[in-house]
């Protein structure tokens, strides 16, 4: 029995002891949610590092446009007030001549027009005597064709006359001279003016009498506040007869009383005594009235005198003034005897040399109105701007002009940018932009081209970052991460320009030297594994 309970006893610690190593086992095999993760974390991610720069930078439209000559402009030729109508054309040029300054590009009943460079087109004929922007144009040219007009001042004067003479003849054809018109207004201006003298004189001769008279009618000149001496004498005259009047009048009355005092006197004495006082009072009165009338007579002489002198001195003004116009006149139509240029002989255009583009007349024409359309021989570009750039370009802008698969490589300018959206040709969306090209070796005419247009630029080098490099932070300052030592620190920063995927950065606190290391970002091992 003893030794069946020690068996057993050993089969069960065996068993407890199978059981005991078998947990260990299966304990040992399990993993907790914790290792797990820890486990199957991933490394932590590496910086992508890149080197401060210094760099120019500058924003730029890119487009594409096509190329050609000048927009093609009219030619005109206006009638001229100096010849009795148009003339009929008799020459005209070819298409694609070229014409430059001083050429004659038609003829018309075998007079020339001659091709001038001048803002102002022709509208008026130049003769001279008259001044002006157009005359100035014409002074221009003849200095620039070797003519010396004089003082390049507007004024067409016998200088000016003396150039436009030399240089038709030096061009072969017959200067342009007085018309039978213009001769026959001067005689009839001489004969004018002879008349308007004779006025003149007689109305002189008319206002020294009138002269003469108020000379002899004033007493103290001819001033304006002197008094007729005819009504001084009539006042002397008046007050003379007053004072006879009044004596006499002054006996009576002694008279009277002498008579009134006396008791021996009759009634019919004082009676008496008394009419002849009446007798001298009313005479007295009227000597008053005939004094008064005599005065009022002789200051109605001396108005009638002083206006017959006024009107005699408006007789002589106007006179005079009438000849002096004439003389002014005269004076005028003999300077427009000289040489003059009509204005169906000369077209300004604003540039030279220009080329013809078509030709819309025939010979036989009559001269006048649209004949030709030429363009001058600058290049431009037809290009479009989208909505939101076009406001950044602006007239005066260089252009970089290039197209690599032809080799053309050019430079311009921006000439003009349309106000608003869907004009000369392009969609409602873009704006129209004309880009006018300097010099080229090759002709570029027809071919549509690259134009790059800086807008903004640093114009020198400035610190700069990848875009990818700026953070903004929570605070709204923005931020770059730079790599310290072994470790990376955040520095507050000032951005500016960006472009080409960089940007310009200033540091609020500290440096930032050209080569340190900014981060940009970050990879794991597995993505430096699949690289």
């Amino acid at each position: 029995m003893s030794g069946n309970r020690v068996f057993v006893l050993l089969c069960v610690l065996v068993f407890m002891t199978l059981i005991a190593a078998g947990s260990w086992f299966a304990g040992s095999q399990i993993e907790s949610p914790a290792d797990a993760a820890a486990r199957t974390a991933p490394p932590p991610p590496s910086p992508i590092l890149v080197p401060v720069e210094q760099r120019v930078l500058s924003s730029n439209v890119v487009t594409r446009g096509t190329a050609r000559f000048g927009l093609p402009q009219p030619v005109s030729v206006a009638p001229s007030a100096l010849k009795a109508g148009a003339g009929l054309i008799t020459t005209l040029p070819l298409r694609n001549t070229q014409f430059e300054q001083g050429d004659v590009i038609l003829t018309a009943s075998g007079r020339p027009v001659f091709v001038l460079v001048g803002d102002t087109p022709a509208y008026r004929d130049m003769v001279p005597g008259i001044s002006g922007n157009d005359v100035r144009q014409l002074e221009q040219a003849l200095s620039r064709l070797g003519f010396d007009p004089g003082p390049v001042d507007g004024s067409y004067d016998r200088r000016t006359s003396a150039a436009v003479r030399a240089w038709y003849e030096a061009t072969g054809w017959e200067p342009f001279g007085p018309t039978l018109d213009q001769l026959a207004q001067v005689r009839a201006l001489e004969q004018s003016l002879g008349e308007a003298r004779k006025l003149e004189l007689a109305a002189a001769a008319e206002l020294e009498a009138r002269e003469a008279d108020q000379r002899r009618l004033m007493g103290n000149g001819d001033g304006g506040h002197a008094t007729p001496r005819a009504v001084e004498l009539e006042r002397e005259r008046a007050k003379y007869a007053d004072m006879v009047a009044e004596a006499e009048i002054a006996a009576k009355l002694a008279e009277r009383a002498l008579v009134v005092l006396d008791p021996r006197q009759p009634e019919t004495a004082r009676a008496a005594a008394e009419a002849r006082l009446e007798l001298a009072r009313a005479a007295a009165r009227d000597a008053k009235l005939q004094a008064e009338q005599a005065i009022q007579a002789a200051e109605r002489d001396a108005q009638l005198a002083t206006g017959q002198l006024g009107v005699a001195r408006m007789d002589a003004k106007l006179a005079a003034d009438y000849a002096e116009r004439l003389a002014t006149d005269l004076q005028a139509a003999r300077r427009r005897l000289g040489i003059q240029v009509p204005v169906d002989e000369v077209v300004f255009f604003p540039a030279l040399p220009v080329r013809v583009e078509q030709v819309t007349a025939v010979v036989g024409d009559p001269a006048q109105g649209p004949i030709m359309s030429v363009t001058d021989n600058l290049t431009s570009i037809d290009t479009a701007l989208a909505l939101d750039v076009a406001p950044l370009v602006k007239p005066g802008m260089k252009v970089q002009i290039d197209e690599p698969a032809l080799g053309i490589q050019a430079r311009g300018t921006v000439k003009y940018v349309a106000d608003t959206p869907g004009t000369r040709g392009v969609d409602g969306y873009h704006i129209y932009c004309e880009v006018g090209v300097e010099q080229t070796r090759s002709p570029i005419e027809g071919f549509s081209l690259r134009l790059t247009i800086p807008i903004k630029s640093t114009n020198s080098a400035v610190t700069v970052v990848p875009i990818s490099a700026l953070h903004l932070a929570a605070d709204g300052t923005s931020r770059i991460q730079v790599q310290n030592g072994s470790e990376l620190e955040y520095r507050v920063v000032e951005p500016g320009l960006t472009a080409d995927g960089y940007v310009e950065v200033t540091p609020v606190e500290g440096t930032l030297e050209p080569g340190q290391l900014v981060v940009v970002g970050y990879e794991s091992p597995e993505d430096v594994a699949l690289q």
